[in-house]
């Protein structure tokens, strides 16, 4: 008996689809259907022909397609920031050169412009969700919304004033209200993100750990991003930062602790029996010298790993496949074990260990049905990936970015054969352009 084909809004056919769950598993020849931003099945493309009429149909031939990818941490409207100040340490970059010119030009027009650079960067690179820590994240929101792009918006907080907030009662205040205009967004959702262990006080992480267990929020924070941090904190209460963090009640399942590249054995078995993820940031902590995330350790402790860019003023772009190749290499030489960090795991820690520390697991992270449609379409047909023994492999060790085609967030197709939908990419430059000019003439650090 034929049945009737059951009407969808899209059908994906590629040649790969590499879902993540289950884990290191590739389809070849496989489909994807898709209807109402959700995805219904996976399935061989010549079953999925009988079974499914799609409003949209698209045949990729020789893409691979991924889950959306991730990026746990980042500063997007940094972007405009992109290049100001490089081959610096850390604490000189921060205070010398990155917080003297955020005081002199962070505005919410300049967030909006900066997240947008951002965010069309991020869609071309083959990125759906990002988790965001910055001033205005009303703005971020915005424009991430007005994108169709899926985002976690850091609700920031800091000791000290800042054109944002006056202080730490002004920022909670602040953040609130911007967690409570999204509340039901389907696409934004927030995070209380204390900047770090030596920039926010006792009193205040105190009170953001009852606000996030109230308001059922997670956590993201710079932690043991450098050794410097670590002894400095040591020095002056005889805690390490993380031990301190433990007794003000921030170690527990809501919380992204970015870097950590600082960490004892007696910390990663903390660490994963608290049930925290791990942001790690390569590309950044490289540039900075700041230090390296022992990835093996923790993936063997069990610890959820995540991947992020930072922001584009320390990286210098936002390209998460880059960051994935990045991670996979520097987790074999940090382990001295070249089959540390493989390229399944590097691909897991960009989408569904990405989705897990945002607390975003359950409906993004990796192609399976019932999950929002985040799909990632990345061609393989191209001379610098022939031939293809491995899709995976491809993907981590050599794919670049100009490989992604197209983009989908909750089934809309925001980039399409490299062209994006929903953003003006002229308009973006120019205001890109616009903004360098009046920061580079007011720069008191030309050429570093």
């Amino acid at each position: 008996m034929q049945t009737t084909p059951e009407t969808i809004d899209t059908l994906i056919h590629a040649r790969w689809i590499i879902p993540v769950e289950p884990h290191d598993s590739v389809l070849d020849h496989h489909a994807i259907a898709i209807h109402e931003g959700r995805i219904v099945e996976l399935l061989p493309s010549r079953e999925a022909e009988g079974k499914y009429r799609a409003n949209v149909e698209h045949h990729l031939d020789s893409h691979a397609l991924i889950p959306g990818l991730v990026n746990a941490h980042t500063h997007a409207a940094m972007s405009l920031f992109r290049g100001l100040a490089d081959d610096l340490h850390l604490m000189d970059w921060l205070q010398n050169h990155i917080w003297p010119a955020e005081g002199k030009w962070i505005s919410p027009e300049f967030v909006a412009d900066g997240t947008r650079l951002a965010i069309a960067e991020m869609l071309r690179g083959g990125t759906t969700c990002f988790n965001d820590m910055y001033f205005f994240p009303d703005e971020t929101a915005r424009v991430a919304d007005n994108a169709g792009m899926r985002a976690v918006v850091g609700l920031i907080l800091i000791d000290f004033p800042t054109v944002w907030a006056a202080n730490a009662d002004d920022y909670l205040h602040k953040g609130i209200e911007v967690h409570d205009h999204y509340r039901h967004h389907p696409l934004i959702s927030t995070a209380f993100a204390p900047h770090a262990p030596y920039t926010v006080s006792d009193e205040p992480l105190q009170r953001v750990v009852t606000f996030a267990e109230e308001m059922d929020l997670s956590l993201h924070m710079h932690v043991h991003e450098t050794a410097h941090e670590v002894e400095e904190a040591s020095a002056r209460n005889g805690l390490r930062p993380l031990a301190r963090l433990t007794q003000l009640g921030l170690l527990s399942p809501r919380l992204a602790a970015v870097h950590m590249t600082q960490l004892s054995d007696g910390e990663i078995a903390q660490l994963a029996g608290s049930g925290a993820s791990v942001v790690h940031c390569p590309e950044s902590n490289l540039k900075l010298a700041s230090g390296f995330c022992p990835v093996q350790k923790l993936l063997d402790a069990g610890v959820n790993v995540a991947l992020g860019t930072d922001g584009a003023a320390s990286n210098n772009d936002l390209d998460m496949l880059g960051e994935m190749r990045s991670a996979a290499l520097l987790g074999k030489a940090v382990a001295g074990d070249a089959s540390a960090v493989s390229a399944a795991q590097a691909l897991h820690m960009a989408t569904l260990g990405g989705a897990r520390a945002l607390g975003l697991d359950e409906a993004i992270g990796s192609l399976v049905p019932g999950k929002a449609a985040d799909v990632t379409a990345i061609d393989l047909g191209a001379l610098e990936t022939q031939p293809v023994y491995h899709p995976t492999s491809q993907l981590v060790y050599a794919a670049g970015r100009e490989q992604v085609s197209d983009v989908w967030v909750a089934g809309r197709h925001l980039l399409k054969a490299r062209e994006l939908t929903t953003l003006n990419q002229a308009s973006i430059i120019e205001r890109a352009h616009a903004w360098a000019e009046k920061i580079q003439a007011t720069d008191e650090h030309p050429g570093t």
